[in-house]
């Protein structure tokens, strides 16, 4: 739970326990669902994991302390993670992303846990099938991941019930939605790093599949580290020096106009365009076009010039992207500071319809971005 510094306990005007009625249209984002329908609760197995809008207020996350785990990691043959008996490593693609087998995360202790950081910032994405973790509880997943960093609270989307740090990723029908959605956007991938607006971004970022279609639904990543090395060495002696404003006014300026619940006033950074990953040392491109909105000392339409070709350079870098599918009881786990990742919303029926897909995330928050060079005093 949050501590007195993070929320509010008295309920906050204007908010509700759940979202009111939407009139307007939803053309934000199509993966963070407002509505349930009665066959959503009826039918899914993990009720107490259904999203809910408790009357909370988050105040603005203060500087904190971090030091990364994968930095206390001495022998690099991972001797508690992938030393343990019948643990196998597949590769998803060649550079990066591997599906682990053979292995609970709930029975890794600190050491492994470290080990577990270092192999995500190299691997990037790693896959875990079959995972006891998935039933073991909102309390024991989010004593997992508090090793990791700080935990984030999502200011407008739903959370398990008493736990903020829960974003819940729940689908089931959601047709008019859906199509709503799609009369304003062509599709409804929305590549993106996950809250990259706070002063101190999440590093590490767990998701955790309760129930999910038999196809579809996959999510995509793309390298960040190596999207910016397959630049030239003029684009990317440019961008090593840009510094970038990211802000979520816009997330909660959607949920202002559509009468949407909401935890947080908007918050707005500078954040380096390139950032430094302090385990490997690789530079990452740190851009998105949902929460970047201006690149300083460039006028409007350069901005959108540079960030658009930054994005688009990562979105259509295949030779360079990851697709991670997705069964029930999957834990995957991702460093937010080198990728750049979407869902995929196709697993519709003949209908319109959203065949069920029931998520949990949790994001633990990391260090400031480090810039390529220090700021001038």
């Amino acid at each position: 739970m949050p501590g007195k510094t993070d929320v509010a306990s008295a309920p906050v005007a204007g908010q509700a326990d759940e979202p009111k009625k939407v009139e307007k249209k939803v053309t934000y984002d199509v993966n963070i669902p407002y509505k349930l329908s009665d066959a959503a609760v009826q039918g899914t197995r993990y009720p107490d994991y259904l999203p809910t809008w408790d009357k909370m207020w988050f105040e603005p996350l203060a500087p904190f302390a971090f030091e990364d785990p994968g930095l206390r990691v001495t022998d690099k043959t991972l001797p508690n993670l992938l030393g343990r008996p019948g643990v196998t490593v597949t590769d998803i693609q060649p550079g990066f992303a591997s599906v682990v087998e053979g292995l609970q995360l709930s029975a890794l202790d600190a050491a492994g846990r470290d080990e577990l950081a270092f192999l995500i910032a190299r691997r990037k994405v790693l896959a875990f099938p079959a995972q006891d973790l998935i039933d073991a509880g909102p309390a024991a997943q989010r004593a997992f991941m508090r090793h990791f960093g700080k935990l984030n609270y999502q200011p407008v989307s739903g959370c398990v019930k008493g736990e903020p740090a829960f974003h819940v990723i729940h689908r089931h029908g959601n047709r008019e939605e859906i199509a709503s959605y799609l009369e304003h956007q062509p599709t409804t991938t929305l590549w993106h790093q996950d809250v990259s607006y706070e002063i101190q971004p999440p590093g590490y970022v767990l998701l955790g599949m309760l129930e999910g279609p038999a196809v579809g639904g996959d999510t995509v990543f793309a390298a960040a580290d190596e999207g910016y090395n397959r630049l030239s060495p003029a684009i990317q002696g440019f961008i090593d020096k840009l510094t970038a404003v990211h802000t979520s006014a816009k997330m909660i300026g959607h949920a202002k106009a559509a009468g949407l619940p909401f935890r947080k006033d908007p918050v707005e950074t500078r954040h380096p365009i390139v950032r430094v990953h302090p385990v490997t040392g690789r530079r990452c491109l740190f851009v998105n076009k949902e929460f970047l909105t201006r690149i300083e000392g460039l006028k409007a339409p350069e901005s959108r010039l540079i960030n658009d070709f930054l994005v688009n350079h990562l979105v259509t870098g295949h030779d360079f992207q990851a697709r991670v599918k997705w069964q029930p009881g999957t834990v995957v786990m991702f460093d937010n500071r080198s990728l750049i990742h979407t869902a995929s919303v196709d697993y519709l029926d003949d209908g319109g319809n959203a065949h069920p897909r029931h998520m949990f995330r949790l994001c633990a928050m990391a260090e400031k971005p480090i810039p390529v060079s220090p700021p001038a005093e």
